[in-house]
């Protein structure tokens, strides 16, 4: 299993669930990996993604997932489902959002039930000095951590790396700079924050305060 820049910040993700959270939705879930992390927190799980190998995939995986409340696994494109007003207390777009018009966050924001939290972790083009500074510090760490994982995986027994997915998710190169992503989400999401990470992304965290 090679280092993956999103699962590495799937921790920091899931620190962002709200107390008392029991509808979740997760938009482009590819294979399923976060959605699944979502069920076993016990949370009613929609994870929609544009893929339908990907879909095939993911409810394949969890099927083998005993004991856990499975997540409901749709092939779907989000700017074409009609989402539940103020339904979901938590909703999470892993490097999706720039596959598709960035307002689509205007749909998902008005499905967030009162209190909802909805977090982004977005991919950006490298435009500025300081988005090259920051991706040539992240070069080595990242040679790093595959390094690490590599280890990992020779070390690891045989068995043990049976029955993980092989399906990967289609990949679309980010095309907005993450300055207009700022202009834009303060329109759209008023009060949200975004701070940007080391492995080529960045973490918007919004709170429906409605």
């Amino acid at each position: 299993m090679p280092f993956d820049h999103n699962d590495h910040y799937h921790r920091l993700l899931l620190r962002q669930v709200p107390r008392n959270c029991g509808a979740a939705l997760d938009v482009g879930c590819g294979t399923g990996r976060f959605a699944l992390r979502l069920a076993h927190l016990g949370l009613e799980v929609d994870a929609i993604d544009p893929s339908e190998e990907a879909i095939a995939e993911a409810r394949a995986l969890s099927g083998r997932i005993a004991g856990d409340r499975s997540p409901r696994f749709q092939h779907a494109n989000v700017t074409e489902v009609e989402l539940p007003k103020a339904h979901y207390d938590f909703i999470s777009c892993l490097a999706s959002i720039h596959h598709m018009p960035f307002d689509t966050v205007a749909a998902l924001r008005d499905a967030l039930a009162p209190g909802g939290v909805l977090v982004i972790l977005g991919c950006y083009p490298e435009k500025t000095w300081l988005d090259w500074a920051w991706s040539l510090a992240a070069v080595p760490v990242n040679a790093l951590a595959r390094l690490t994982v590599a280890l990992q995986d020779r070390l690891r027994p045989a068995a043990a790396s049976t029955g993980r997915e092989q399906v990967k998710a289609p990949v679309s190169q980010p095309t907005v700079p993450l300055l207009q992503i700022r202009r834009e989400a303060a329109v759209l999401l008023p009060g949200c924050r975004i701070r940007r990470l080391l492995f080529w992304r960045y973490l918007l965290v919004f709170r429906n305060s409605g």
